[in-house]
């Protein structure tokens, strides 16, 4: 029997805003993009959602963190803007130029870095990860726990440790994304209280849907 995942967040782990540069720490969160699809991607008709390109994995952003909280729409003098050509530039791995442009505004404006600095950034680390062989594409949907993921990265990563990951699930049983701690530095490190697995999900197994590719429909869960 599935137990039940709730994800608790109280006015003690949210910084609403906060000074650019002063943070403890990054999440890089990889978005398990079929899931995003199943649910509000579908209503905003999202091009990662069409069915043209099997996205797995997709990068849902890289986020500045405090031990405990997190700094939220820094004011950095100006209103934020992130040039067109750099939105191009990100799509192969963050598949939403609302989803860009959001990135930078919400967390990318709390990390001191320039739009261009910043998505460099974001994808050095991105690229530092490397994704499970299982999950790259899958056809058919995956019934498997949170440790079984995690345990996944930690054998394709060497690393990687259980401090420095942590797997979000939704309350529909479904996997959310995996979060991966990096440090001011882009080096690898363990997480804060934001990432405690027991907050992120309690489920004992959650689902993985399928990738979505043309006019296809997800199976039964195996």
């Amino acid at each position: 029997m599935l137990s039940v995942a709730l994800t608790t967040v109280t006015t003690d782990d949210v910084v609403a805003r906060g000074n650019p540069g002063q943070f403890d720490y990054y999440v890089l969160a990889l978005s398990w993009s079929p899931t995003y699809c199943a649910e509000e991607g579908r209503k905003r008709r999202e091009v990662q959602c069409n069915g043209q390109r099997p996205y797995a994995f997709v990068l849902h952003g890289l986020w500045p963190q405090y031990k405990k909280g997190w700094p939220e729409n820094c004011d950095i003098g100006h209103k934020p803007w992130v040039p067109r050509v750099l939105i191009d530039a990100m799509l192969d791995i963050m598949p939403s130029p609302r989803l860009v442009i959001q990135q930078y505004r919400k967390h990318g404006t709390c990390s001191g870095l320039t739009p261009e600095a910043y998505y460099d950034l974001s994808r050095r680390l991105h690229d530092a990860i490397k994704i499970p062989a299982r999950y790259l594409s899958p056809n058919n949907p995956i019934q498997v726990s949170p440790k079984e993921i995690e345990n996944d990265f930690l054998k394709t990563n060497r690393d990687l440790t259980p401090a420095m990951i942590s797997i979000s699930c939704r309350r529909g049983k479904r996997l959310r994304e995996v979060r991966i701690c990096f440090s001011k530095e882009g080096r690898l490190t363990a997480c804060g209280h934001n990432e405690d697995q027991a907050k992120l999900c309690r489920l004992d197994r959650i689902v993985m849907p399928p990738v979505r590719s043309g006019s296809s429909r997800p199976a039964t869960p195996r």
